[in-house]
Order: C-alpha cells, then sequence, then structure tokens
C-alpha cells in the first residue's frame, strides 16, 4: 500500500465512525482554539502598551531626584533626600545637544474652581517643550510660553474632562478660574487623550513651571523629561546627561535617569512571562485531548481486531498496520487542529468586534505552533494503540471474538 491508499482507509474508518470522530477530536479543537486566544490577547496587550507609552512621547529618558541602587523604576515620589531645580533644567538645555526637548516637571494636586462647580485636579507646572516631548497638545487656544514662565503669569490650559466638568457646553477661553484659590486665566483646552497607563490625561490642568512652584511652595522639580533626537543615541544622551548633572551637584550622584524604553522592555519581559504561562495552561487541554485520542485508538484496536487478523493473513506486515493506526490518530488530530484554528482566530475576531477596548493580535507563529503541537499530539499518542495493533498475532487476531 501507497501513502495516498493508507489515507484512504484512514479517512473511511474515521467516517464510519463519526459522532466518535467529532467527539474525541473536540479536546483538541478547544487545545488549540484556546492556545491562539490567550497569546493572541497576550500579544495585544504587548501591543497596547507600545502604543500608550508612544503616545507619551518616544525616545524619552527621564531624571528623577534621589539615587537608587537596584533596578525596576524611577524612585518613589518624595523619597529623595536631595532634589532638581531649573538649574538642573537650563543646564540639560543649554548642553545637551543630543536632546531634542528638555521639559523640567513640577506636580501638586489643587482645587480648580469655576463658580459654583469645583474639583480636585493634578496640576502640573511646565514649559513649551513639555507639549511636544511628551506628545500632549493644546486643541483651542495656547499652550504655555516662554514669557509665561518668565513673568511667572497666572494662566493656565485646562485637560478635557477638566473643562467638562467645570464650563459643560460654555467656552472657557479667557474664563477666570481659581487655582488653590489663586485667580487663573484659561489660554487654552488640551486634545482629548483619554487614560493612559492607569492615569486619566485628560483631568489635568497646566501652569507655568515657575507659577506652579510659587503655588506649591517649593523650588524643587517632581523630575525632568528629556526627549533624545535620535533612538540610536538613548544611552550617549543617558551619559551625557549623567555627566551634566554631576558636575551641577557638586560631583553628587544624587538622581537617577531612568530609560522609558528600558520600562518598556521590563514590561515586555513580565507580558512575554504572562503569555507563555497562559498558553502552556491552554496546551495542557491539547494534552488531555491527545488522552482521549489513545483511548479511542486502544478500542478502535480492539474492535477491530478481527480485521488486522485478515490484514496479516493476506500479507499485510506489521508496518503496514502500525502506519494504518498512526495515520488515523495523526488525521484525528489534524483534523481537530484545522477546525481549532478555525475557532481561535474567529473567536480572536469576534473578541475584537464585540469588545474593541479589548486588546487582541494573533500571531501567526501562535497559528502554526498550535497546529504543529496538535499534529504533534496524535502522533504521540498513537504510537502505542499502533504498536499494540501491528504486534497482534494474526492467528490470535482470527480467533477474537
Amino acid at each position: 500500500m501507497n501513502f495516498f491508499e493508507y489515507a484512504r482507509v484512514a479517512l473511511e474508518s474515521l467516517k464510519a465512525n463519526r459522532l466518535r470522530s467529532v467527539l474525541t477530536m473536540l479536546g483538541v479543537i478547544i487545545g488549540v482554539a484556546a492556545v491562539i486566544l490567550l497569546v493572541s490577547l497576550g500579544e495585544g496587550t504587548k501591543n497596547y502598551v507600545e502604543e500608550q507609552f508612544a503616545g507619551l512621547g518616544s525616545n524619552i529618558l527621564i531624571v528623577t531626584p534621589g539615587k537608587i541602587e537596584t533596578r525596576g523604576g524611577p524612585p518613589v515620589i518624595g523619597a529623595a533626600k536631595h532634589k532638581l531645580t531649573l538649574s538642573d533644567s537650563r543646564i540639560l538645555e543649554k548642553k545637551g545637544y543630543l536632546f531634542g526637548g528638555v521639559a523640567p516637571v513640577v506636580f501638586g494636586t489643587a482645587e480648580v474652581r469655576y463658580g459654583s462647580r469645583s474639583r480636585n485636579v493634578p496640576v502640573l507646572g511646565v514649559t513649551p517643550s513639555f507639549s511636544p516631548v511628551r506628545n500632549l497638545h493644546v486643541e483651542i487656544g495656547s499652550f504655555v510660553t516662554e514669557s509665561d514662565v518668565e513673568a511667572k503669569r497666572r494662566v493656565c490650559i485646562l485637560g478635557r474632562t477638566v473643562k467638562r466638568e467645570l464650563f459643560g457646553n460654555a467656552n472657557a477661553l479667557g474664563q477666570i478660574v481659581k487655582v488653590s484659590g489663586g485667580r487663573f486665566r484659561v489660554v487654552g483646552i488640551m486634545q482629548r487623550k483619554g487614560v493612559s497607563l492607569g492615569i486619566d490625561l485628560d483631568d489635568i490642568v497646566f501652569v507655568p513651571v515657575r507659577t506652579a512652584q510659587d503655588l506649591f511652595d517649593t523650588d524643587a522639580l517632581l523630575e525632568i523629561i528629556l526627549s533624545v533626537r535620535n533612538k540610536n543615541d538613548i544611552e550617549s544622551a543617558k551619559e551625557l546627561a549623567k555627566s551634566l548633572l554631576f558636575k551641577n551637584h557638586n560631583r553628587h550622584e544624587d538622581f537617577t535617569i531612568t530609560n522609558q524604553a528600558a520600562m518598556l522592555s521590563s514590561l515586555y519581559t513580565i507580558l512575554d512571562t504572562l503569555t507563555y504561562v497562559l498558553g502552556g495552561i491552554a496546551t495542557i487541554s491539547l494534552l488531555v485531548g491527545g488522552i482521549g485520542i489513545m483511548n479511542i485508538m486502544l478500542v478502535t484496536v480492539k474492535e477491530r481486531t478481527n480485521e488486522i487478523g485478515i490484514r496479516k493473513a493476506v500479507g499485510a506486515r506489521d508496518r503496514d498496520i502500525l502506519v494504518q493506526f498512526l495515520l488515523e490518530s495523526t488525521a484525528l488530530s489534524s483534523s481537530g487542529g484545522i477546525a481549532g484554528m478555525l475557532v481561535g482566530v474567529l473567536g480572536a475576531y469576534g473578541i475584537r468586534l464585540l469588545v474593541p477596548k479589548l486588546p487582541v493580535e494573533v500571531p501567526s507563529w501562535a497559528i502554526v505552533l498550535a497546529f504543529t503541537f496538535s499534529v504533534f499530539v496524535g502522533i504521540f499518542f498513537g504510537v502505542y494503540p499502533a504498536r499494540k495493533a501491528a504486534a497482534l498475532h494474526p492467528i490470535e487476531a482470527l480467533r477474537y471474538e
């Protein structure tokens, strides 16, 4: 018998027991679909995180006060013994030839009031560089200007949520609001950005950085954000910033420079591990499906013992019987794998349509891997029943009832 003859006989055998074959394939279908769905969710989450970081600027270095000796992220706010000042940001801006922008930031929370309406919101003291560096732009009006910073003007730019809560549909430009009791003129309304990495970027008020220092009675900065002109120069830019600040701090390294790309890489490591764990859990159902295939094939060997005896009596070799039953188990797992691929891909796109906010991305490698593993499962769990069938003695097989 040639391969095609083996395949024809195997398919005829499966067709003879359609319901049993479908129920046997069900475990493989569920396993392959689960692997594709869970890996797709993991990959989609990675892409979502990358988009969120990209939405807050690219090629970013973040300088925070205080020195940390361990890896993992910037120091906790308020934990630093030393501080960053506007003098540091001016040095970086003047001598940082690798930087496309230097954005010092002062942070505080304050009550913002207009008429009888008020809300407590984060207030960021910034310079004009903050907008391009952090990719946050004004939609109506203007952003903070250099003259606003130098003159310590009491002007503010409202996020979309703040504007809606205080003014509703009314025009806010030129109106006077009270920020922590002080009178500020609204000069701009930010573009809508939504929630990014757990922060509502629309629920923020921006004021000139020196005005914010007076407002919160501090000369310290929360952080200095640096945008590097070329992504290939990020490490060089980090060393340059370190050198400039080291000199400006009387040769004390009492600051930390965090690479946003490194933070993203750490998140990728966590998400990759989570994806592999989820994929591994889904693979267990594939193994269960393989055990189901082995069980059914053992039953099939018992049921077809007489057939095996007749084939051997007319000249079939042990190898022919082995290949025959191995092809049947492989056909079961392959058919289940193909059906599982369709279910998994359609399920992933169905989730994307029903829940657009849920990140789902179907990687081609997950489809290929899941199908390949399903075929391997069929071969692996089909070997024992096939060998058992091939080992039957023809006379004993013919006598079997």
